[in-house]
């Protein structure tokens, strides 16, 4: 993997994940307690032996740099290896990025001044695994100009993505944005290639493409117009990734084992978590006995900067006025530096430095670093951002009506607590 230089696109406004995005990018958002969505790719890219990366920020980024500055600094000049974090310079005009390509225009000049073989781009805010080096092997298979990475989805939703049409070889033939209709696979008239946002070019060919057009983007733009004159195949992400770990079997007389498989289950997961809907999905997809997104894997870790917090702490085993006051957290991923101080934690993701309080109750929820939930409070199906102080006694999530007065709620009910709306005086 040496030949290649890998792009990440981390300029994500983001948008429908307000209020989260309110002060940093997409791909800075917290996930899983401890991560940030751009440890995702970046620990792909790792596990995939690739050690020449560039990312491409733009909005709200000086969290997302800060957070890659102080984490990410694994790399060996001496072999070659490089992490640059390049921030928009308007060197081609007066305009900011207007797509993915358009953004990789506008630093044509680092691309040409590694001179790699290929060029691999990628979104910086997307959760799966990946083993680029596979995908990497079905590009020189085939032959291709361009391999896109695309996921099967059900036709239901076909119209949310980029669609390819592809014959029998999984050649491309035909892509429509969002198309009312997606067009089936061959083999499976109940699903559609949905764009993954991963792309893999021959770099002599993408010099050419983004010098003879002024195109915005890859999917919506470049990949429908060339078609027909070039060799681009579509990359079956959930037929053909394989990810290599060991996981926990359980024997039938309960015994806990470690057992190396070939496939993981998570090898087909993918989640874009572009909305709070779905960003609160994929937080809850890391719970419980078989998570569907496993964090613990040995042979594929995912890599971030690691906080210097103490142990998480349980406390308290009695009665009190209010009932058992009973520190315990269930189906649930509690970061270092929680204390559990006589609440309650069902199903929940808890960053960093959180306290729950006495005869506290945290269901469903994901709770960003640096929170106190205060005594008696009922907090279900939330999200609550960093450095907040919730009063003893309050409520989120249990009463629609009063919720919608104060907060952002979803179309599921999902209730959003922006940063810092309870601060530490009240």
């Amino acid at each position: 993997m040496k030949d290649v230089l890998t792009v990440i696109m981390a300029g994500g406004k983001g948008t429908r994940l307000m209020p989260l995005t309110a002060d940093r990018s997409k791909p800075a958002v917290p996930f899983g307690g401890i991560y940030r969505l751009i440890d995702i790719p970046l620990s792909n890219c790792i596990n995939s032996q690739l050690y020449k990366i560039l990312i491409f920020p733009q909005y709200m980024s000086q969290s997302l740099v800060d957070h890659i500055e102080e984490g990410w600094n694994i790399f060996s000049r001496d072999l070659g290896h490089y992490l640059r974090i390049a921030a928009p310079q308007q060197r081609m005009g007066a305009e900011w990025y207007r797509g993915t390509a358009d953004c990789v225009r506008q630093n044509l000049y680092l691309i040409e001044r590694e001179k790699p073989r290929y060029v691999l781009i990628l979104s910086g805010d997307h959760v799966y695994k990946m083993d680029y080096s596979a995908f990497r092997d079905y590009h020189e298979k085939t032959g291709a100009d361009v391999t896109v990475g695309l996921l099967e989805v059900d036709r239901s939703v076909g119209s949310e993505f980029g669609i390819a049409e592809v014959d029998n070889d999984f050649r491309i033939r035909a892509w429509a944005e969002k198309p009312k209709d997606p067009k089936p696979m061959p083999d499976d008239p109940e699903r559609c290639l949905a764009s993954m946002g991963i792309y893999l070019f021959r770099t002599d060919l993408l010099l050419d493409l983004l010098r003879k057009t002024d195109d915005d983007d890859f999917g919506g733009d470049i990949i429908p117009k060339i078609i027909q004159d070039l060799k681009i195949y579509a990359y079956p992400y959930r037929r053909l990734n394989r990810i290599r770990d060991y996981i926990h079997m359980v024997d039938p007389d309960g015994a806990r084992r470690l057992q190396l498989v070939e496939t993981t289950r998570d090898s087909q997961y993918w989640r874009d978590v572009g909305t709070l809907d779905a960003y609160w999905n994929a937080n809850m997809d890391l719970t419980g006995v078989d998570p569907f997104f496993n964090l613990y894997g040995s042979l594929w870790p995912l890599r971030t900067l690691q906080r210097q917090y103490p142990p998480a702490k349980f406390v308290f085993n009695e009665q009190g006025p209010g009932g058992p006051r009973v520190g315990t957290a269930v189906d649930s991923m509690v970061s270092h530096g929680c204390i559990i101080s006589g609440g309650k934690v069902r199903s929940s993701v808890l960053s960093n430095n959180v306290t729950v309080r006495s005869w506290a109750e945290v269901d469903e929820s994901v709770i960003m670093d640096h929170v106190e939930v205060g005594r008696s409070c009922k907090i279900k199906k939330a999200i609550i951002d960093k450095h907040n102080v919730i009063p003893a006694n309050t409520e989120i999530g249990i009463n629609p009506t009063a919720d919608r007065e104060r907060f952002t709620v979803t179309s599921r009910g999902i209730v959003v607590v922006p940063k810092g709306h309870f601060p530490a005086n009240e």
